[in-house]
């Protein structure tokens, strides 16, 4: 071999060479993330008993155990151990308990015993290593093995990261393979790597990094890639043919989960080379999500693709709503929120995550639906690749762990407020100064919520406020000063010197709405601020299948009255009016029926109660 062969391929197996530097991102994050949270309320309760009946349930080995026996050829028990690692060290962040911490010193060690002397880490037989979900379970196991390096700082974890990234751009170029052609649907799946490989480039300053993650990119736009910059003003679910034989398969270019898990990666490219084009193609696509896609839960996808599915909302969808697309989408509406501060990101996430999120967890926390639809049955999904769980059940936590440190963060500027739950909240000043924020409320079953400022000393700096675009109004007060009210849909900025104790009392303007289904009105539902409602077969008022018009006024909205829930498991219960069907010349006059939100409907840890969102409405000719 050549000397210059030789240096090339020692330059892929040792760890970290040729630099061990950290890259200074050339984008900054608009907002960061507060040092610490303790949420309380409802939200508090959901993920304390995610803590502890899920993270903390999981048998770690046996999400090991595959990387042990590397005998798969088409499964992706591979990516069970990432989702869940990733997921448990978000929820150590947020409640950091010195037992889950064994477990994730633990569940390291056991991981790292099984990579190869080559590098390897994954459980695919070697004559089928890069087919199939190969390369996507090394995203997951390199994600994993990076939040527990930032966590902790073990040089172990990172050298180890190193040296699978190496490994695998070592086999490409051996097998002289385009990555977009390996695994399935148009690449996505396996290109997706292109996140932990940003991630390893900035921790570690290894230029080859870089360039692999370029090439990534470049080879997204050849004709056999999924052109994820090119195609940005394509609708997400017209980019390509429907595919003719295998809907899970290569020629598949709208799965809804993998195509997000590649933005993600370009978020991450974007912020290592200031490149706008890669921000620029996450906006529109994001956008087009937002327009095209996500329904009035927050959320979409139907067989885990996109299919223009916020006009078919009101209809019976086959396995709609993946959990795993739940999550990607507040995954990366949260990384846009970071990136850029807008308020539109952050009410995405609330929709997302108090209904289509919430309404896919388990009462006592332990599991997670597969798909959540609108109406229907909250059914289990099934168990896969032999491994006790199911992609969505290590997907959940993945998003729910992002709300309580995001929540209020720090912007050069001061603070920002992007969601209202009770708790405390410790971020820096401008300055540099410690300072705790105070949440008192219980939104949003009411809208009133006090903000106390807990300072070391005054300061002069800006509090940013979320107006949510769902409300007509929302006002302020300061101490005692006069009321100010904000745009909907926008941040209200409070510049000022604040000092300790200082209290900001907002209020929004939480009233029921209607909302139709579009053309021809055909269905009709309602929400309370952020909540969804839904009726559920276990609330009073008449059966599921009766037609029922909701009264309302001329402006759209109907009166509710909170009531105390009929059911333990259901968060909030309300009543409103209804027209019921009626053939008397007179017409009928109005009857009480329940609601309850959409998190709840139908989500019992007995039973299959059915629930149902859209509400069908008699077609009228005169109308």
């Amino acid at each position: 071999m050549g000397i210059w062969k030789l240096m090339v391929v020692l330059a892929f197996l040792i760890p970290g060479s040729p630099a061990q530097t950290p890259v200074k991102p050339v984008v900054q994050d608009q907002l960061k993330a507060a040092s610490s949270a303790q949420i309380h309320g409802y939200l508090g309760r959901r993920l304390d008993s995610s803590y502890e009946n899920r993270i903390l349930a999981q048998d770690p080995d046996r999400l090991v155990a595959p990387f042990r026996k590397r005998t798969e050829t088409s499964c992706w028990q591979s990516e069970f151990w990432g989702k869940w690692f990733t997921s448990a060290v978000l929820a150590y962040r947020y409640r950091p308990e010195a037992r889950l911490k064994t477990v994730l010193d633990k569940a390291v060690e056991s991981l790292l015993a099984t990579q190869s002397p080559d590098g390897y880490i994954g459980n695919y037989a070697p004559d089928r290593h890069l087919q199939s979900w190969d390369i996507w379970g090394r995203k997951y196991c390199m994600l994993g093995l990076l939040s527990y390096y930032d966590l902790t700082a073990d040089k172990k974890a990172l050298d180890a990261t190193g040296r699978l990234a190496n490994h695998l751009m070592m086999e490409l170029k051996q097998k002289q393979v385009s990555i977009v052609r390996l695994g399935n649907h148009r690449g996505m799946a396996a290109t997706s790597i292109l996140e932990p490989i940003c991630l390893l480039y900035a921790r570690t300053g290894n230029k080859q990094y870089l360039d692999f993650a370029r090439e990534i990119v470049n080879q997204w736009e050849s004709p056999d890639g999924p052109q994820l910059i090119s195609k940005a003003g394509v609708d997400v679910a017209s980019r390509f043919p429907k595919p003719q034989k295998n809907w899970y398969g290569w020629e598949q270019g709208q799965k809804a989960y993998e195509m997000m898990s590649c933005y993600e990666g370009l978020l991450e490219l974007y912020r290592l080379t200031g490149e706008a084009k890669y921000l620029q193609a996450v906006e529109s696509t994001w956008d087009n999500i937002k327009e095209t896609e996500i329904n009035i839960a927050g959320s979409g996808s139907s067989v885990e693709c996109w299919f223009h599915g916020r006009e078919h909302q009101s209809e019976p969808v086959y396995h709609y709503q993946e959990t795993c697309v739940t999550a990607t989408w507040i995954r990366l509406s949260q990384q846009l929120l970071r990136l850029t501060g807008q308020a539109k990101y952050a009410d995405a996430i609330e929709q997302s995550y108090y209904n289509a999120l919430l309404g896919a967890l388990k009462p006592d926390g332990s599991d997670w639906a597969k798909y959540t639809p609108l109406s229907g049955q909250r059914l289990e999904g099934s168990e896969q690749c032999g491994m006790g769980l199911n992609c969505c059940n290590a997907s959940g936590p993945r998003a729910l762990y992002t709300l309580p440190l995001t929540a209020v963060m720090e912007d050069e500027s001061g603070i920002q407020v992007n969601f209202f739950t009770a708790g405390s909240y410790r971020l820096k000043t401008p300055n540099g100064k410690q300072i705790k924020v105070l949440q008192e409320t219980d939104y949003p079953a009411s809208g009133i919520i006090k903000l106390i400022l807990e300072m070391e000393q005054p300061e002069e700096f800006s509090l940013k406020i979320r107006i949510p675009g769902w409300t007509s109004r929302m006002k302020f007060k300061v101490n005692e000063e006069d009321r100010m009210e904000g745009k909907a849909g926008s941040l209200f900025e409070i510049g000022r010197r604040w000092r300790n104790g200082d209290l900001v009392y907002l209020e929004t303007d939480l009233r029921g709405r209607i909302h139709n289904s579009g053309a021809g009105h055909r269905h009709e539902a309602i929400t309370w601020g952020p909540l969804v409602l839904a009726r559920d077969g276990r609330l009073p008022g008449p059966s599921l299948e009766s037609i029922l018009t909701p009264v309302g006024d001329s402006t759209g909205y109907i009166q509710l009255e909170k009531v105390s829930p009929s059911n333990q498991e259901i968060w909030m219960q309300f009543k409103a009016a209804f027209l019921p069907e009626s053939y008397a010349e007179g017409g009928p006059e109005p009857i009480a029926v329940h609601l309850c939100d959409y998190a709840s409907a139908g989500n019992s840890g007995e039973g299959l109660p059915f629930f149902k969102t859209w509400l069908p409405q008699f077609f009228d000719p005169r109308k």
